[in-house]
């Protein structure tokens, strides 16, 4: 499996505007194309600040639809208006999805960015999987963990669904704590964090756990 994220910010004002864009004009499209398996949209609504992924089948499914995901994406950009020369668009292999919930209404996120050692994909995936999943259970309000790993510059994206906000904050300690000790025991640097509205969730993706 494989993903295209595109984080770019746009006007908070023109937040719903660009949700329902993405709802009713993007998704459609989107999902009528070979090997997509579905959307999400990520929101702050302070910043404007928004995370769009789609999912696919594999790389080859994912590269041929590049060209019309172009064009689709600038669009989405000035809807919101964003400025479509500052939009960062990464492509990712999923490493790990899982999920012990569906994704609420009122569901948030928190996205962990980080850059390990070039070569350590596999270890990094592994040991997300035999140390990481198994206690995420333990956190407040969870409903699913992905991780996405570029093994060509050793970036990594961590995306925690809680059922909202509330339940996010009284994880964050919790998995503030094996955020580090996993980063940490593999040489990873974390980036960035921060924390969403889910807009949109519209993923078939199987687990992978």
């Amino acid at each position: 499996m494989h993903a295209r994220s595109t984080t770019f910010r746009g006007l908070p004002g023109a937040l719903d505007t660009g949700i329902a864009h993405v709802r009713d004009d993007v998704l459609p499209v989107v999902s009528q194309m070979q090997g997509c398996v579905g959307l999400s949209m990520l929101v702050d609504r302070h910043t404007g600040r928004c995370v769009v992924t789609t999912s696919w089948d594999d790389a080859d499914a994912m590269q041929s639809s590049a060209e019309t995901i172009g064009g689709i994406r600038d669009l989405m950009v000035r809807t919101l208006e964003g400025a479509v020369d500052e939009a960062e668009v990464a492509e990712w292999e999923v490493g790990v999805l899982h999920r012990m919930l569906g994704t609420p209404q009122h569901a948030a996120a928190r996205v962990i960015w980080t850059k390990g050692p070039l070569g350590a994909a596999d270890r990094i995936v592994e040991r997300f999987r035999s140390h990481i999943v198994p206690r995420v259970h333990e956190l407040a309000g969870f409903c699913s963990i992905s991780l996405f790993v570029n093994r060509e510059n050793g970036r990594c994206a961590i995306t925690t669904v809680y059922e909202d906000r509330q339940t996010m904050n009284r994880a964050k300690g919790q998995a503030q704590a094996m955020r580090e000790e996993f980063t940490t025991h593999l040489g990873m640097q974390i980036g960035e964090v921060a924390e969403f509205d889910v807009a949109l969730a519209h993923l078939r993706v199987p687990e992978t756990v």
